[in-house]
Order: C-alpha cells, then structure tokens, then sequence
C-alpha cells in the first residue's frame, strides 16, 4: 500500500515550514538549504523529500544539482481551505469589536 504524504503533516513541522519561507523567495540546492539549518544533512533531505511529496516544492536538475523551488499553487490549495475559516474568525471579531466599542461608550 502506498502511502500519501498529506499536506498538513508537511506543513505542520516548524522545520518545514522554515524551509518553505527559506524557498519562497529563492531556489537552492539540498547542500544549501541544509547551511542554514542546525541540523544533519539527511534530516534536512528527508523534510526535502516529504516537501516534494506532497508537492509544495518542484525539483529541477541544472547539471550535476537538483535546485528546489517553491509551488506557490500547491501553497493557493492550502489558503483556499483555509479561507472560509479565516472569513468566518473576522466575522466574529468583527461582532466583538462592534460590541466592546458599545460597552466604552457606556
């Protein structure tokens, strides 16, 4: 049975997550993605590994170097689940709000 990564699980580790922001601005290679981390370097390329899995990180080959780059549709999947979430929480600020201003005025 094969397993699927999901996409929470990948997200929810703080290290991978790290390595999204890492990402998002730049494309690097597994060597230099694993500098900017405390870490052991195959640690670093399994969180790769799960990333990519769950595809919120691309490979691509550039001669002998595979460079990671950051799936920003992958990442509208994630904020389109969660916006109806979001929209929901502002309503409900937004009524608390509402309803503190009323209590200073009294």
């Amino acid at each position: 049975m094969e397993l699927r990564r999901d996409v929470f699980q990948a997200i929810a580790d703080p290290t991978r997550r790290a390595i999204l922001l890492l990402l998002a601005s730049q494309s690097l290679t597994a060597g230099a993605i694993a500098s900017n981390f405390d870490t052991a370097r195959p640690t670093v390329s399994k969180h790769l590994q799960i990333l990519t899995e769950c595809e919120l990180l691309k490979q691509e080959q550039q001669g002998r170097e595979i460079y990671y780059h950051f799936n920003p549709n992958k990442m509208k999947e994630i904020a389109d689940y969660i916006e109806p979430f979001r929209q929901m929480w502002d309503i409900k600020f937004n009524k608390l709000e509402a309803v503190m201003k009323k209590y200073k005025n009294k």
